[in-house]
Formats: structure tokens, sequence, C-alpha cells
């Protein structure tokens, strides 16, 4: 669904991404993960048509990105802060949102539900917490039915009863046959949902691999002690 191929992204000196090549496939819930400036942000910018590789080039749906950027209608994106009009209420940005996709399309709007949003509409951007403005991210990422979500440290700021209504929506999507790309350094809340992980280091893919075969080398059932016993193998 989505293919990387030896996508190469430098800013001056600081190679962010060099020669990155990874296949994500839909029906997959992939955890993008590395410690901070690995690269991940910089790929996910590039899937996202915000940044551009210095080479290389990203397939959708085996067309070339940089030709068609009507993919951009197909992913659903929350970001780890989500920044809105702070006079706007979240009935407005809701609305806002839906006049700028001017879909005919059915809308999905489980979480606007779930997360009781249909009850906080007059609410005023700026006077929302953190975790009220998560679930508003949330809600807006997965309102038009995307194929592929891309979710940026979507349970961080979230109560333990949001985070799971939002885990198990993931996971919903997921056997759904939608693409989701999630990162996150909370990898206790994602044990249940990921397929695969993508782990990156310095701007270089250290694995790609699927979670069964990761917990089957490792002989680690919990993702976090899994991907660091990898690592420490890789560092001896």
């Amino acid at each position: 669904m989505i293919i990387a191929n030896n996508l190469t992204k430098s800013y001056g000196k600081l190679i962010a991404l060099d020669n990155i090549s990874v296949n994500c496939k839909k029906g997959e819930c992939i955890i993008l993960i590395g410690p901070n400036g690995s690269g991940k942000t910089t790929l996910i910018k590039c899937i996202l048509g915000m940044a551009i590789a210095d080479s290389g080039f990203i397939t959708f749906n085996n067309k070339n990105i940089s030709k068609d950027w009507a993919y951009r209608a197909a992913i659903g994106y929350m970001p780890q802060i989500g920044k809105y009009p702070e006079h706007m209420t979240i009935g407005q940005v809701l609305t806002m949102m839906k006049d700028i996709r001017n879909t005919d399309q059915p809308l999905d709007e489980d979480l606007i539900k779930s997360f009781k949003l249909d009850s906080l509409l007059n609410k005023r951007m700026g006077t929302l917490s953190g975790g009220t403005t998560q679930k508003v991210s949330a809600a807006l990422a997965f309102l038009f039915n995307p194929a592929v979500l891309i979710l940026d440290e979507p349970t961080a700021g979230l109560d333990p009863i949001a985070s799971e209504i939002l885990k198990e929506k993931i996971l919903a999507e997921k056997d759904n046959g939608k693409l989701i790309l999630v990162t996150s350094h909370i990898l206790s809340d994602l044990d249940d949902l990921v397929t695969e992980v993508i782990y990156m280091q310095e701007g270089k893919l250290c694995f790609h691999q699927s979670i069964d075969k990761l917990r089957e080398e490792t002989g680690e059932e919990k993702l976090a002690k899994a991907i660091a016993t990898v690592m420490l193998e890789k560092a001896n």
C-alpha cells in the first residue's frame, strides 16, 4: 500500500533519512519507533507530503505520490500535539473540516460519540485540557473513514478509559483491513495492537519485521523487552 524506496533526506549536514526502504501493507498495525532524532518524524512527513526526499520515492497504491497528491485524502493523521484556532468551538472545528473535505462518503463519528465530544460541541478549543484536545485530534483522524491512519503518540495525554476506547478503535480498523502507522514511546500500550515493528536510529533502518517473528527470535512476549533484546544484540 505504502512503499518507501531508498529515501534520503538531509537538512544541511544532518542526514535525517539514510537510504530508507520499507513496505507497509493494508491490514497491518505498524509501530515506528526509535530514539529522538532517529528520522521517524521525517519519514512520516515524507509520507504525508510535508517534506520532499532528496532522493528515492514513495508509492501509494503503486502510484508515485510526487505525481498524484490526491492520495492524501485517503490518510487520516493524528498529530502528537494538535493546534487549532483557540476561538473556535469543537463543533466549529468539526464543521470546518467537513466543509474542507467536502465529501459525500459516510463519516465515521464513532469516536465523537465514544469520547462524548457531542456533548462538548460549544466548548472553545482554547479552554480544553490537553487530553480533550487529543480526543478531538483522534476523532478528526478517523472521521473521514480513511484507508490509512497515521497516529503520532496517540495515547499520550489520554486518561485510561479514553486510551482503551482509542485502542479498541485502532484494533477494529486494523481488522477492517486498514493500514495503521503509529509512533509511540509508550510501548506497553501497544502490545495487543502491533503486528509489525519498524525501528530506526540515526536516520537508518535497523529492522522491519513482524511482532510474531520478533517474539520468536527473542523469546520475549512484551514488545518493549523484545525490541530491547534485539538492539542489545546488535550493539554487541
